[in-house]
């Protein structure tokens, strides 16, 4: 069967997933590194998958989405020189099979692309696909499979962090539920604020998508925190971490079909 590797590089990880067929197997997130090198990523993914006990003479093709300009060009290099294939770079000239209902279609990233092509093929419209990446980002998909637009706010970690920088007495913590709402002390009073805070935003926020997409719209969870957000939101129906790697998937059997 035909094995794909997927990378997806993002502002603060660099998702891969190889694929048999249409069932994905291993895959790893490494943290985004804007010093690494081409020979750095090319040894780091000859070791992946020699750990995970494959030889890159199986890979068939490789498919890339990038949202980190600057090391584009170098992950290719790394798939080019260790792996020896060239990936297909989601771009505008790739075929996807949607229409992009933005004002700027070019402005719209690549992974949020992938993301609409799987939800299209695995899930169907209307749908909000909530992604807890760098940002969270909520984006709309109407019922004929069209991406239609979005909102944007601040990820998680970057509200522990700004929080954390601007505030001379609160400490960093772990990202962990507290045990209640109403926190006793200083740290769970901040996980509750952080976590559940953001469970709130994603609640108000899929409720005013719904009013503008209707009440048959699915909501999907993908990104590196929806496991640990997803248990606690009532309206997330699927909870999807590897959605993009999926979409790339399905763009690179588009883009090589005989």
């Amino acid at each position: 069967m035909t094995k794909i590797l997927t990378i997806d590089i993002g502002n603060t990880n660099v998702t891969l997933g190889l694929y048999v067929g249409n069932q994905l197997g291993p895959r790893w997130r490494l943290a985004t590194d804007n010093e690494r090198m081409p020979d750095e990523y090319g040894l780091q993914f000859l070791g992946l998958l020699d750990h995970a006990g494959r030889k890159i003479t199986e890979l068939e093709g490789i498919c890339l989405s990038s949202v980190v300009p600057p090391l584009t060009s170098r992950v290719v290099q790394a798939c080019s020189q260790y792996l020896g294939l060239d990936p297909l770079i989601i771009g505008p000239e790739i075929k996807t099979g949607i229409k992009i209902l933005y004002e700027e279609p070019g402005a719209v990233g690549a992974d949020r692309i992938a993301d609409v092509v799987a939800v299209n093929e695995l899930y169907g419209g209307p749908a909000c696909v909530v992604d807890f990446g760098t940002a969270t980002t909520f984006n709309a998909i109407t019922a004929k499979g069209e991406y239609l637009g979005g909102a944007i706010a601040p990820g998680i970690r970057i509200a522990v962090d700004a929080l954390t920088q601007r505030t001379a007495k609160l400490p960093r913590i772990d990202l962990v539920v507290p045990p209640s709402v109403i926190g006793k002390n200083t740290v769970h009073a901040m996980q509750s604020g952080i976590l559940l805070g953001y469970v709130s935003l994603v609640e108000g926020m899929v409720n005013r998508f719904r009013m503008e997409l209707g009440n048959d719209m699915k909501v999907i969870a993908t990104g590196g925190m929806a496991e640990l957000i997803a248990p606690y939101s009532p309206t997330i129906q699927v909870v999807a971490p590897w959605l993009t790697l999926d979409g790339l998937r399905i763009i690179w059997e588009m883009n090589n079909q005989a």
